[in-house]
């Protein structure tokens, strides 16, 4: 994406009413709609996050399925989820945001027990070991995760990373997690939530040319 086009998105999100940018200092010092989504959103629905959202899709894809819910996704490159905020607005979609920040600032941006499932999708697998710190599914990150999701609340993993796949088993096993489903080829596969197979991301639709398996877990944390 050429830098002219960036420095447009960028000037465009910013008149976006359904996108947030904050500093990091606003996050951390008290983030204005912690514990306040409802205001945000004038519902108590339900809150789903898209984390590492990219452009969009599931944030956009899910909001349109479930009305009755509101959708956050979040992510770090604004110049990506704008076109999921344009097509929300385009669309008329009320339960739709995007938060620019870092993924690990999750709970400075939701109160405990504010969110009730949480997608993850496509993360970088960061497959070197000195990486594992930055691994989306790893027990920090975990951590803050179930801080800020309801006592029932989901997470689902769709990835192209049969690593990631694995890896994420085995931290869910060895913290005593609960995995609800897994499937490490869900379009060879049968039995994968319908969302799952119904939904693709632009990253899904390049994977699948080249003959990549998609892998999905769903899963709860323990108490």
């Amino acid at each position: 994406m050429g830098s002219k086009n960036k420095l447009k998105r960028f000037a465009e999100n910013e008149t976006f009413p359904n996108v947030i940018q904050p500093s990091r200092e606003e996050v951390v010092n008290g983030f204005e709609f912690k514990g306040k989504w409802s205001a945000f959103f004038k519902n108590d629905n339900p809150i789903v996050l898209e984390l590492g959202c990219g452009k969009g899709e599931y944030t956009v894809g899910l909001a349109k399925r479930n009305p009755n819910k509101n959708y956050i996704g979040i992510d770090i490159k604004g110049a990506r989820f704008w076109r999921g905020a344009k097509t929300a607005l385009e669309e008329s979609l009320p339960n739709v945001a995007f938060i620019r920040t870092q993924i690990e600032l999750v709970d400075e941006l939701f109160a405990k027990h504010e969110v009730s499932e949480i997608w993850i999708t496509f993360p970088d697998p960061q497959i070197k070991y000195k990486r594992t710190k930055h691994r989306m599914t790893n027990e920090a990150f975990l951590k803050k995760y179930k801080s800020i999701l309801k006592v029932d609340g989901l997470i689902h993993l769709k990835t192209d990373s049969e690593f990631m796949h694995g890896y994420t088993l085995g931290v869910l096993h060895g913290l005593g997690h609960e995995v609800i489903y897994a499937n490490h080829d869900v379009y060879k596969n049968e039995g994968s939530p319908d969302e799952v197979l119904k939904i693709q991301t632009f990253y899904e639709n390049q994977y699948l040319e080249r003959g990549k398996p998609i892998t999905y877990i769903q899963f709860r944390m323990s108490n």
